[in-house]
């Protein structure tokens, strides 16, 4: 059932309601399926493929195509070999929820979801549904965040985000100065500086992954590391390996030098930015590869965000609101949830306790 929000022009009752279609909301939507549940996924993209069809063309996955898979349906191998692109993976996304007949609404923005004695009430733009439990699965990508600098308003040349960058062709002989020490820095790094003169700073040294090293790893690490956390244990993380998975254009880059970074700045300036010694670096673009922060906004009626900013769970259940699942955000929200293979395994587990939870909601009718 894959159609427009038009569909609801009226308030709708459900079981489960999944906000947001992309891997995390999928792969919720895959185990619900399988347990005959009644729900359904809001999605407010035009189109499948969650914030993958956003990305620039040439972004890759950390890991091969058989470790970057849903539940039930392995990712095809790219034709051209290697890691699978960001087109890639909305090809696969947009198969899968075709394959599984996944009932995805869309577009429907839901704007805010509230509270009332025996649901949740999940207001959108066109209607409201009424669902006992609600799963946000709304990710980071729609939260670009760029950290403050003294000067920050001045600059008068560009001032790009991750989420603004579609390919190197727009930097063509420019000075880029690309801001940010983790993998999408690297990645955009080894693609401008085919173009551009580059500058990249960090705020600590960046740390290239052994060459052997990919997400397989990376999510096998951080399941460990969840596991002896619950326990009281310590084990390394995937920072004791280093930061940026080296990814063929990575090591191109690393090949050709281009991996150098400065120190972070402490101020920007009218034509670049100043470090603290006294030297200044003139640029045409600063490019702030700077991360993203959980899409949360729908959820501010409930109230439940801690100090951090993140609402405080036990598993994917708020503990604040236990009618209340979180799904694909990071590692608050499960071992390594924000990735493909992640958001699948935290999926299952809270698909389990779903299903229990609105057994227990039809007895207390």
């Amino acid at each position: 059932m894959t159609g427009s929000e038009t569909a609801a022009t009226g308030p709708r009752l459900v079981d489960v309601l999944v906000v947001g279609g992309g891997q995390a909301g999928l792969a919720a939507g895959y185990y619900l399926r399988r347990v005959r549940a009644d729900f359904v996924i809001l999605d407010a993209q035009e189109r499948p493929g969650g914030a993958w069809q956003h990305a620039w063309p040439s972004l890759r996955l950390f890991s091969p195509a058989q470790y970057s898979s849903l539940p039930g349906r392995m990712m095809p191998s790219p034709t051209a070999g290697g890691y699978p692109s960001a087109a890639d993976t909305v090809n696969y996304l947009t198969d899968y929820e075709q394959r599984y007949d996944l009932p995805v609404l869309r577009p429907a923005n839901v704007r805010a979801v509230r509270r009332n004695e025996q649901r949740l009430v999940v207001e959108t733009g066109t209607g409201v549904w009424h669902a006992r439990v609600v799963i946000s699965a709304t990710g980071t990508w729609w939260r670009p965040y760029i950290p403050y600098y003294p000067g920050i308003g001045d600059f008068q040349g560009r001032q790009l985000h991750t989420a603004d960058y579609h390919g190197p062709e727009p930097f063509h002989g420019k000075d880029v100065l690309i801001v940010g020490g983790a993998n999408s820095a690297a990645q955009i790094l080894a693609e401008v500086s085919t173009v551009a003169r580059t500058t990249w700073v960090t705020l600590r040294p960046p740390r290239l992954l052994p060459d052997e090293v990919d997400g397989r790893a990376l999510f096998e690490l951080a399941t460990r590391r969840h596991r002896a956390t619950l326990t009281g244990q310590n084990v390394s993380g995937v920072g004791d390996l280093g930061d940026i998975v080296a990814v063929p254009p990575v090591r191109q880059a690393r090949d050709r030098g281009v991996l150098k970074a400065e120190p972070m700045f402490t101020r920007i300036t009218h034509q670049g930015v100043a470090w603290s010694d006294g030297t200044t670096r003139a640029c045409d673009v600063i490019l702030w590869c700077t991360g993203f922060r959980p899409s949360l906004g729908h959820l501010a009626p409930l109230r439940l965000r801690g100090p951090d900013g993140l609402i405080p769970t036990e598993g994917t259940r708020a503990l604040g609101e236990p009618r209340l699942h979180l799904l694909g955000y990071g590692d608050w929200t499960g071992p390594a949830s924000a990735t493909l293979i992640g958001a699948s395994r935290t999926a299952r587990d809270a698909v389990t306790e779903i299903t229990q939870q609105v057994r227990a909601f039809g007895r207390e009718r």
